[in-house]
């Protein structure tokens, strides 16, 4: 018996501190309400001195927002797009270049005189033209390593700085975009 009453001791415990439990949280439901009160009364303050938040004005930020980020996605897209454009023009010119080399030496050689072939590269290069295609490195031009590939340095005592000697094969801009590199020979200032 005297083990029940040590057993139901620590139940009885446990149902005060049920209770007082209960009374501490019905307390607080009493403080939620009248913390709500203040809380909304300072909040109708707030809106007394700045004015309401109107739903039309927050529909208008919203669709200003939505209007800005449309406006820069479609900017994006125009950019991505002449990128793309752009890129696709490089690849089919850098193509035909070795085509449009060859009859390039075909016509310094005088074997298109008279030739069909004469017009087909005239063609390519009017087409090349209208996308900004420009030929450089001509003999006696500046050497420069940025857009000239060396295949053969010669020392020249007739040179002070290094100057292409001849044009193996010319090289293409694109615009401002390098498509291929001038192969060249070079005169190089001869160590005197």
């Amino acid at each position: 018996m005297a083990d029940e009453t040590q057993n139901e001791q620590p139940e009885g415990e446990s149902v005060e501190a049920a209770a007082s439990a209960e009374s501490q949280a019905a307390a607080s439901e009493d403080q939620a309400p009248a913390a709500e009160t203040e809380l909304d009364a300072e909040l109708a303050d707030l809106v007394d001195a700045t004015g309401p938040i109107s739903k039309e004005a927050e529909l208008l930020a919203d669709l200003q927002r939505l209007q800005a980020e449309f406006v820069n996605y479609k900017a994006r897209v125009e950019r991505d797009r002449d990128v793309a454009r752009n890129n696709a023009i490089a690849e089919v010119l850098r193509a035909l270049l070795p085509a449009l080399d060859d009859l390039a030496l075909a016509e310094a050689h005088g074997d298109l005189e008279g030739s069909p072939f004469l017009a087909v590269l005239n063609k390519l290069r009017v087409a090349g033209d209208k996308f900004g295609l420009k030929q450089f490195g001509a003999k006696g031009d500046k050497f420069d390593p940025e857009k000239h590939n060396a295949l053969v340095q010669t020392p020249s005592a007739d040179v002070v700085e290094n100057t292409i000697a001849d044009v193996v094969s010319p090289g293409y801009f694109l615009g401002d975009r390098l498509l291929r590199p001038a192969m060249v020979a070079v005169f190089i200032p001869a160590e005197g």
